[in-house]
């Protein structure tokens, strides 16, 4: 078929085959037809000038009584039709891939080895420690629960020699990861470095790809979404991250009612760990969240409480006992 007044046009078989099999649907039977995808645009619009034109200049021959509009508007719903079949197409996905389910990584009879995937500076003496965890595979901790980390990994490395104490033992110390338990593949601590300690300058001296052993969880106390209409907690420095998971996985429950109220003590404001997440959370949720961050010596710009927590700063700030109140202290 040919117009006299433009380039060929594709034959109607050549114009339902494209339409059917587009180069960009890889489950298509078809092989790709040259007036697939970009070249469809010119199939449409070269048929539509095609009919306005003809409809335009004479009337089409046939049996008495029809109207050139009849043709008009045959020519013109076709066009439509195709059209819209044509943008369906580019607009519907491909199938998504079904979901593999999550299963916990860890074990808690066992040691296992987890890879250091990344270090994150968070602060002077505090960084994020983030290790990989197998394919499809998350944490799955019970909210509260702890882990335990040993400084001998089963693997040897000579760059990263075991810590080990005076009875050739190596240390185990316990640590909340701040992940989210079902964060796939990954489990971050926030680890604070004190120089005097034994474990944490050794995680600190640490390297991507370095390894060490991880046990767990520990579950401690359950967490139960409106078992309490109010809870106080208390903490100091890197105790912050059991509060941390805690408050995060209670405020991901929608139907959650319950109130925190979270006293955190720090040697300065520049020691104040997650404040940046804790106030985040205090605005997004006022009903539910209020953050009072002490400090033992404030800058002359301090405006909350100083020193250490007393009787009086708990009573002033915290719940006052009662059965529908827990207090959690770390």
């Amino acid at each position: 078929m040919t117009d006299l007044q433009g380039p060929p046009i594709p034959d109607s078989r050549e114009i339902a085959r494209s339409t059917v099999a587009e180069p960009s649907n890889p489950f298509s039977p078809f092989p790709p037809s040259p007036y697939a995808s970009n070249n469809m645009a010119f199939v449409f619009r070269r048929a539509a000038t095609t009919n306005f034109r003809r409809y335009s200049t004479a009337a089409p021959s046939g049996a008495p009584g029809t109207s050139s509009k009849t043709g008009l508007y045959i020519g013109v719903t076709s066009v439509l039709g195709l059209a819209a079949a044509y943008y369906y197409m580019q607009d519907t996905p491909a199938p998504a891939a079904p979901k593999v389910p999550l299963t916990s990584a860890l074990d808690k009879d066992n040691f296992i080895d987890l890879k250091l995937k990344k270090i994150e500076p968070y602060n002077h003496n505090t960084a994020k420690f983030t290790f990989e965890l197998p394919p499809n595979t998350a944490s799955l901790l019970p909210v509260a629960a702890c882990v335990v980390i040993k400084t001998a990994p089963a693997k040897e490395d000579p760059e990263h020699p075991p810590l080990l104490d005076a009875k050739g033992k190596p240390y185990v110390r316990p640590y909340t990861p701040i992940s989210p338990s079902d964060h796939p593949e990954e489990i971050t601590f926030l680890i604070k470095k004190y120089e005097t300690g034994k474990v944490t300058p050794y995680l600190h001296a640490m390297k991507p790809g370095q390894t060490v052993g991880i046990k767990g969880p520990f579950p401690k106390t359950p967490y139960k979404e409106n078992q309490y209409e109010h809870i106080g907690m208390i903490a100091g420095g890197s105790g912050v991250t059991p509060m941390y998971q805690v408050i995060q996985h209670a405020l991901s429950l929608p139907n959650d009612k319950t109130k925190i109220t979270f006293l955190f003590s720090n040697v300065s404001e520049a020691d104040i760990l997650m404040r940046e997440t804790l106030d985040a959370w205090a605005q997004n949720h006022p009903d539910r969240l209020k953050v009072v961050y002490a400090v033992d010596k404030g800058s002359d710009k301090w405006s909350g409480p100083t020193g250490y927590v007393t009787k009086e700063m708990i009573q002033k700030y915290l719940p006052a006992p009662s059965d529908k109140v827990q207090i959690l202290v770390c």
